[in-house]
């Protein structure tokens, strides 16, 4: 399948000016969908930033400036439960190096700090189109810069992305740094460097560490030692900043207990090991299956990215192994999934360049996989088949959602107990709330057959579906 991809037919070439035009207007309507939405609603129904409140309380924390505590003593990282964002109680979660990034951020002042937090992720969010365009291989400014409008604005209409904007999260900032990285030349003369950024990606997030593997298997040893290298540099910086608290992170095996970030078998977990632990009806039942679970996506999910990367294709081995990363995580978070934009960009470019190359039927599979994406993620409101009721902090967006509100405080009280309402989904409920790692078990069959079935050929130089021929047209 993959060769039939592989040649543009001359003459059929959408002009660089026009897709410019086309993303500019698109990402104008979207913004302003988002804009009238956020009018007619209270502040709590586009911004609730209880994430970027403990980014910034974990800095304060690294600062020593802590609000909670006597500002003369030296405070646990990981021993208080931060109350941010209309007092919601919430712990820090993240490696000692994140706390001092984020203690970079505590210096701006909360009162701007949300907003500021949103154009960020908007800024991020084409960062990570245009990037991908990049790796595409488009190099006209108007179509790159037309292209990543375009990602920009489809993104906007994922669930994932805006419950990161929701929330202040960070992955959009992770990914752009990432999809940036792993795309460089692999020329050391040209960029000596590549695979650095996403070591401290993983420094800050653990789940980038599925691309050191990745890189392994497809034969970028360098690459590879780079990034171990950058990640370890983060754990060395932690314990030479935080030396107490990176001792208890790594030291202590705090680092493998993902049970503080709240029970894993809640809706807005979309991993291998919550749909496990929903179907299975308890933690502890789920443990074996999950592991085999783990264990067959990562060898073949790994191994379909390598055999894209070899046959020319690193864009759909980066995403590949993206997706390996999501199911095998414990925890992966709706907000997570924002990979799901450049994958939809992704499958829109073959879309394209299959239909210029005249096969009609790749064409049309490469559209419905970029469709079907939108649909699964896309930010239904209160969701479909939704038993849930809307308000500030309780405002939710998506498919996954279709179940009613999980007792999370009760499980931090009483522990893994049989009523949790996840544990009795039903019919639509189960299709519903699983949807994404639903999706992205059926995106890594997709992938897989292609990597296993299309012969693995290096790429040579090739007319692009755009026609653009110049890096500076």
């Amino acid at each position: 399948m993959l060769d039939r991809l592989r040649v543009a037919t001359p003459g059929k070439k959408v002009q660089g000016t026009r897709l410019l035009i086309a993303g500019a207007v698109a990402l104008v309507a979207v913004l302003a969908m988002w804009l009238t939405f956020a009018a007619l609603h209270p502040a709590g129904y586009t911004l609730f930033p209880t994430d970027l409140g403990v980014y910034r309380d974990g800095g304060l924390i690294v600062r020593h400036v802590s609000p909670y505590y006597d500002a003369k003593h030296t405070y646990p990282l990981y021993d208080w439960t931060l109350r941010v964002g209309h007092n919601v109680p919430l712990q820090f979660t993240y490696s000692p190096f994140a706390a001092v990034v984020f203690a970079v951020v505590s210096f701006v002042p909360w009162s701007v700090l949300p907003r500021l937090s949103q154009i960020g992720n908007l800024l991020a969010l084409f960062a990570a189109a245009y990037c991908t365009m990049r790796a595409l291989g488009y190099r006209d400014r108007r179509v790159l810069a037309g292209g990543a409008l375009l990602g920009t604005s489809a993104g906007l209409l994922t669930e994932p992305v805006f419950r990161t904007m929701y929330l202040g999260q960070i992955n959009l900032f992770l990914m752009a740094l990432i999809i940036w990285d792993l795309n460089q030349p692999d020329t050391p003369s040209r960029r000596r460097w590549k695979g650095l950024a996403t070591g401290f990606a993983a420094g800050i997030k653990l789940v980038p560490l599925i691309f050191i593997p990745y890189l392994l298997l497809a034969r970028k040893f360098r690459q590879a030692a780079m990034a171990t290298a950058g990640f370890a540099g983060t754990v060395a910086l932690g314990f030479i900043i935080v030396p107490a608290d990176s001792t208890d992170y790594w030291l202590k095996g705090l680092v493998f207990n993902d049970g503080r970030t709240g029970f894993v078998g809640w809706g807005g977990n979309q991993s291998l090991r919550a749909i496990a632990t929903r179907l299975a009806g308890s933690i502890n039942s789920a443990a074996l299956p999950w592991i085999v679970g783990v264990v067959l996506v990562t060898v073949l999910g790994l191994l379909c990215a390598a055999l894209f990367d070899r046959a020319g294709y690193p864009m759909l081995g980066l995403l590949t192994a993206a997706l390996v990363g999501l199911l095998d995580s414990p925890i992966s978070w709706d907000h997570h999934w924002v990979w799901v934009v450049p994958g939809i960009m992704v499958a829109v470019h073959y879309a394209v360049r299959a239909w210029q190359a005249g096969h009609r039927r790749a064409a049309f599979g490469c559209a419905a996989v970029a469709a079907g994406m939108l649909l699964v993620f896309a930010p239904w409101p209160g969701g479909l088949w939704s038993l849930r009721t809307s308000g500030p902090g309780n405002f939710t967006h998506g498919l996954i959602w279709a179940g009613p509100d999980s007792p999370v405080k009760v499980f931090v009280a009483v522990g893994d107990k049989p009523w949790f309402l996840e544990y009795h989904w039903s019919g639509l409920q189960v299709i519903a709330g699983n949807a994404y790692v639903l999706a992205g078990l059926a995106l890594l069959a997709i992938l897989g057959f292609i990597a296993l079935t299309s012969p693995a050929r290096a790429r040579a130089a090739e007319p692009s579906p755009l026609g653009e021929a110049s890096a500076t047209a």
